[in-house]
């Protein structure tokens, strides 16, 4: 087994009721949620649960798939359960990702910042999909 730097950050499910989603995942599942009050209150866009340290489950809405605009297509995402997975990466790591897939003409968004997510706001983050349409997220915190 290798000690591979990459992590799995956080994996976007839609719901249709982010509450009550929040409610099974801890009362059910054990997990810890996050931002429950926040969305409840207007203040967050969705809630999460805390599956371990470094890893959490973003409980989006489906209401808000009409506004998944950060690739092509990703609001035709909202009939799957996964609408992404997101991957923390080491800053020089993420730039190597980002370039490996320019190379390859892969379809990506732009590059954002302070984007929410397992531990705090990341930096940087962008989005690509991979060659069967799974549209994935790479960040990095450092």
């Amino acid at each position: 087994m290798t000690d591979n730097p990459i992590r799995l950050d956080h994996v976007v499910l839609w719901v249709r009721d982010p509450v009550a989603a929040a409610d099974f995942y801890e009362k059910a599942v054990g997990l810890v949620p996050l931002r429950t009050g926040d969305f409840a209150a207007g203040k967050a866009p969705f809630p999460s649960v805390r599956l371990n340290e470094e890893s959490i489950i973003d409980l989006m809405p489906l209401t808000m798939a009409e506004r998944m605009r950060m690739l092509p297509g990703a609001t035709e995402s909202s009939g799957h359960p996964v609408n992404h997975v997101c991957l923390a990466l080491p800053q020089d790591d993420f730039d190597r990702l980002h370039a490996r897939l320019q190379e390859r003409s892969v379809p990506m968004s732009e590059i954002s910042r302070d984007s929410f997510g397992a531990r705090g706001n990341a930096r940087r983050s962008f989005y690509f999909r991979d060659p069967d349409g799974n549209v994935f997220e790479a960040r990095h915190y450092d």
